[in-house]
């Protein structure tokens, strides 16, 4: 599996047009974990899967999402349903709950992955307002094959962020 995550864009559309252009054929899916401040009617949703952030004032977007690539199950949310700014583990929760291998989410527009629960969990940062440690604008690219997990992280010009990269064993 390959995937790609984005979060909390808020109205640069330029950017998720040149995410899509760049990864549409190099991943089996693209994520948007809300706040895009985009119409939900958008074309750029005809290629990408989204939620409903907390800046994203129209209940045409999900609140969460679902998908399975590659026999394996993604939990998406923006995260702010869940109290992310104070804590993961109701998002941790909600994504036990669907039999989640992954939980994607935004809002806190802090990069950031880890492993709970044989989940793994990733903010992708913000692409256009990043907070916390990494003042940088960030998306993620997630791989796994049967023994492993890889996830990178890249700025706008599409450099990887080697202090953010993570790998996890498959091992349960």
């Amino acid at each position: 599996m390959k995937v790609l995550v984005i979060s909390d864009s808020h109205g640069d559309r330029e950017i998720l047009v040149e995410l899509v252009e760049r990864y549409k054929d190099k991943v089996d899916q693209i994520f948007h974990c809300g706040d895009s401040e985009l119409e939900a009617t958008d074309p750029i949703w005809d290629s990408v899967m989204a939620v409903r952030g907390n800046m994203d004032f129209t209940d045409e977007y999900k609140l969460t999402q679902i998908a399975d690539v590659k026999n394996e199950r993604i939990f998406m949310a923006h995260g702010h349903r869940f109290n992310v700014n104070h804590g993961i583990q109701e998002l941790v929760y909600a994504a036990q709950a669907e039999n989640a291998d992954y939980a994607f989410f935004g809002h806190t527009h802090q990069a950031k992955t880890e492993k709970i629960n044989n989940i793994v969990v990733l903010n992708p940062g913000s692409i256009s307002e990043p907070r916390g440690h990494y003042q940088v604008p960030t998306y993620a690219i997630v791989e796994s094959d049967e023994h492993q997990i890889a996830v990178t992280y890249y700025n706008r010009a599409h450099k990887s962020m080697d202090e953010l990269n993570s790998h996890f064993s498959k091992n349960k």
